[in-house]
C-alpha cells in the first residue's frame, strides 16, 4: 500500500509540474462547456431587416414596431424603393427585407386583404426558414389583434421569397463551411507533423546545417503541402458542383484566389504550431482537435456568428475558417463580384503576413 501510494503521489507531482498537461486537463473543459453552451443554438436573434413601407400607415407601423420588440429581429434601415432590396443583401446588411404593399391599410379595411413581401437571404436555409417563420408568426399575432378589434376575419397573406437558394438546398451552405474546415485541418495538420517529424528525428538541424538558409529550408518544406492542399481544392470544388449540384456562381478565378490564400494561412498556423511543439502526438492534437472546435462553432460554418454573445463574436474574427467561409459563399453562391470580398481577401493576406512572419522568426530562433 506504501509503494502504491508512493507511485500516485509521484504522479500527481509529474502532471503538477507539465504546465501543458494541466492546461488541457482544467482548462479544456471550461472552454468546451463556454463554446458549448452559448455558441450552440438553434434560435435565431437580432436579425436585421430592411423595411419599405410605401404607405406609411398605422397598420404598417404596428407590425414594424411589433418586428422590432421582438428579440428576433432589429430594424436595420428604412428601404426608399424596392429595388434598393438587392443592394442591401449584396452589401450583407440584412438577412430579411419587409415589402409592404401600396396603400397597405386601406386594404386591408376595404377588402379585408392586403399583401406583404417577406425576402430572405436563403445561402443559409435553416436559418432563412427560421427568420421567416418568426416573422409570419408576429404578421399572425397582428390578425388576431385586428380580428379582437373589429370582429372582421382580416387577412396578411406574407408572400415568402428566398434569394440565392430558391430549391433551399442544404448543401449550398454547408459546402462552404466544410470546404473551408478541411483545408484549414488538412493544411495546418500537414506542416506541423511534417516538421515535428523532422525535429524528432534529428534531420531538421541537419538540413538546417546545409548551404540553404533556415527560412529557405522550412519554406521548401511548405511548398508542396501548397501545391497537394490545390489539388484536394480542385478536387473539393469538382465534387460540389458534379455530385452535390452546388453551381459556382461567381468569378472561379477569385474563388481559387481567395482559397490559396487561406490554404496559405493555415499552412503558416501549422508552421507556427510546430514551433511550439516536440511530438507528432501533440502536433496532431493541437492542429486536429484543437483548431475542430473552433471552426466548427465559431467560424459561421454551422451556427449565425450573429446569434452569440459579444464576446465569441469578437473571438470568432480571429479565426480564419469566418473570413474564408463568408467569403465563398459571396463568390460562390451569391455570385457577387469580388468588390465585395476585397474585406475578406485583405483580412486573410494580412492573416497569413503575421502568421508566416511569427512562425519564421520562432523556429529560427529554436533550431539554430
Amino acid at each position: 500500500m506504501k509503494q502504491f501510494l508512493s507511485f500516485a503521489r509521484k504522479e500527481f507531482y509529474h502532471i503538477f509540474r507539465d504546465s501543458r498537461t494541466m492546461m488541457i486537463l482544467l482548462g479544456m473543459p471550461i472552454i468546451q462547456i463556454i463554446l458549448f453552451g452559448f455558441a450552440i443554438t438553434t434560435e435565431v436573434k437580432n436579425t436585421k431587416i430592411a423595411v419599405y413601407d410605401p404607405s406609411k400607415d398605422v397598420s404598417t407601423q404596428r407590425i414594424i414596431n411589433q418586428l422590432s420588440a421582438s428579440e428576433y429581429f432589429t430594424i436595420d434601415h428604412y428601404l426608399n424603393n424596392p429595388e434598393d432590396v438587392q443592394e442591401a443583401f449584396l452589401e450583407g446588411r440584412v438577412s430579411l427585407a419587409l415589402i409592404f404593399s401600396e396603400n397597405f391599410n386601406e386594404n386591408l379595411l376595404h377588402t379585408g386583404e392586403a399583401a406583404i413581401q417577406l425576402i430572405a437571404d436563403a445561402t443559409d436555409p435553416n436559418q432563412a426558414t427560421t427568420i421567416t417563420s418568426y416573422a409570419s408568426n408576429i404578421i399572425t399575432g397582428y390578425q388576431q389583434e385586428l380580428l379582437r378589434e373589429y370582429n372582421i376575419p382580416f387577412q396578411i397573406i406574407p408572400e415568402i421569397r428566398m434569394l440565392y437558394n430558391p430549391e433551399m438546398k442544404s448543401a449550398y451552405n454547408f459546402v462552404p463551411g466544410v470546404m473551408g474546415m478541411i483545408l484549414m485541418l488538412i493544411c495546418a495538420m500537414m506542416t506541423s507533423i511534417a516538421i515535428v517529424r523532422e525535429k524528432e528525428m534529428g534531420t531538421m538541424e541537419v538540413m538546417l546545417a546545409s548551404p540553404m538558409k533556415p527560412i529557405y529550408v522550412i519554406v521548401s518544406k511548405m511548398v508542396p503541402y501548397f501545391v497537394i492542399s490545390w489539388v484536394n481544392l480542385i478536387t473539393i470544388l469538382l465534387l460540389a458542383v458534379f455530385v452535390l449540384g452546388v453551381p459556382i456562381s461567381g468569378n472561379l478565378v477569385w474563388l481559387n484566389v481567395l482559397s490559396l490564400i487561406f490554404i496559405l494561412v493555415a499552412l503558416a498556423l501549422g508552421l507556427l504550431i510546430s514551433t511550439l511543439i516536440d511530438s507528432q502526438v501533440a502536433a496532431m492534437i493541437a492542429s486536429g482537435m484543437g483548431l475542430m472546435i473552433p471552426v466548427i462553432l465559431l467560424s459561421g460554418m454551422i451556427y449565425p456568428v450573429e446569434n452569440m454573445p459579444p464576446i465569441l463574436q469578437w473571438f470568432s474574427c480571429i479565426i480564419p475558417a469566418r473570413w474564408y467561409i463568408a467569403g465563398v459563399k459571396k463568390l460562390m453562391i451569391e455570385g457577387l463580384p469580388v468588390s465585395f470580398v476585397l474585406k475578406e481577401l485583405a483580412i486573410l493576406t494580412g492573416m497569413a503576413f503575421v502568421l508566416i512572419t511569427v512562425s519564421l522568426k520562432k523556429f529560427k530562433t529554436r533550431l539554430e
